[in-house]
């Protein structure tokens, strides 16, 4: 078993982990930013949500 294959597994497995560590990441990028890029942030991280584990468990 691959890297990438031992990641997505541990992504299926701790699907809630994952979605609240990209969520925070989107916070400390957004506040680095000045918020100026928040709505662009808020997109891409819903987009990562929604591609990790079993779905997107943050809304």
């Amino acid at each position: 078993m691959g890297f990438m294959d031992k990641a997505k597994d541990f992504a299926d497995k701790h699907d809630e982990q994952v979605d609240q560590g990209i969520e925070k990441a989107g916070d400390q990028v957004d506040d680095r930013s000045g918020n100026k890029y928040s709505d662009q942030i808020d997109k891409g991280v819903d987009q990562a949500q929604a591609r990790t584990g079993a779905g997107d468990t943050q809304e």
